[in-house]
């Protein structure tokens, strides 16, 4: 379950006033809004990555707020992927399991498991450069759920894919869903995305977020 109770962000002149929302536990809700609202902003404060001015962040019911972004055990995918140029596609899906010293036998495990459900087995030894754009969503996509996070973050994943290769994205999202039952936060200005994806859809406006239809209209 992800939780914010009365959270604002400032940065510079910008504010993110007092935002109340909560999303239970394995569902999958979409935000929306104009480009400039804050909906980034208000990820990388659930992820750790921005600091609030007020309120409380809580995951599953615990108070992470002041935790740092590692502790807080979020699948983060930011919208320009973040992939490292150095590192092959196995090195990706294996490099958050790494950190956290998990031994050579589950990362090797958890590396193959991902790699048959995202369907990219056969670009393990490849490198980042070269890759498709929903051949490195998916990559990013493995690295957010290689240590098997509660909580999953999207920031506008699917925006730079042409129709043919979003709809097989959906289509890996729901079954993602479906596998694994992670409570996942969307960024989105795609209505077709709200609509295929969503258990719920709100909408981050200046007064705070509202919950709309699942149309988002």
């Amino acid at each position: 379950m992800i939780e914010l109770r009365n959270v604002s962000v400032k940065s510079g002149s910008f504010v993110l006033p007092r935002i109340s929302l909560q999303i239970e536990s394995g569902e999958y809700a979409v935000l929306m809004g104009t480009t400039g609202r804050g909906k980034t902003t208000l990820l990388e404060s659930i992820c750790g990555l921005r600091r609030v001015a007020e309120g409380q962040i809580l995951i599953h019911g615990r108070d992470v707020t002041r935790w740092s972004p590692g502790d807080r055990e979020i699948g983060y995918v930011p919208q320009d992927l973040a992939l490292f140029p150095t590192l092959t596609v196995r090195e990706h899906l294996e490099f958050a399991m790494r950190i956290r010293k998990m031994s050579a036998a589950v990362i090797a495990a958890r590396t193959q498991e991902l790699s048959s459900v995202l369907g990219i087995g056969h670009l393990l030894t490849r490198s980042i450069t070269g890759l498709s754009g929903g051949e490195s969503q998916r990559v990013a996509l493995g690295r957010a759920l290689s240590f098997r996070p509660s909580v999953l973050l999207l920031d506008e994943p699917l925006s730079a894919l042409d129709e043919t290769t979003r709809h097989e994205m959906h289509e890996l999202l729901r079954r993602v869903k479906q596998s694994t039952g992670v409570t996942t936060l969307h960024v989105t200005h795609s209505v077709a995305e709200s609509e295929s994806l969503a258990d719920r859809c709100f909408w981050l406006a200046e007064e705070g977020i509202q919950e709309r239809p699942l149309a988002c209209r």
